[in-house]
């Protein structure tokens, strides 16, 4: 399993508007990605920060998250919210 730990810093005041977009982005992901055991958003106690929390089942998987429209698409939308680029923690389960 290969897992991944996104913190993302959003523009103050762009919070609601960012959750929409990134909740959208968790349904997409969880309805249709099966390589995808588990796609959450967290708000998290710093002031406009979130944080994805990611598994898939293989490399193929990740590869795969990376090229649906979807994330191309909504991913896009949510960048006009971010307050820099995300901060991602790649990780292997042992």
């Amino acid at each position: 399993m290969f897992a991944a730990f996104v913190t993302i810093k959003v523009k103050p005041g762009s919070e609601a508007a960012f959750e929409k977009v990134a909740k959208a982005l968790v349904a997409r992901v969880n309805a249709d990605e099966p390589g995808c055991t588990l796609y959450e958003l967290s708000r998290s106690d710093q002031p406009a920060t979130y944080h994805f929390m990611e598994r898939y089942v293989d490399r193929d998987a990740v590869a795969a998250h990376r090229t649906t429209e979807h994330f191309k698409t909504l991913g896009r939308e949510m960048g006009q919210y971010m307050d820099g680029p995300p901060t991602v923690i790649r990780l292997t389960e042992v």
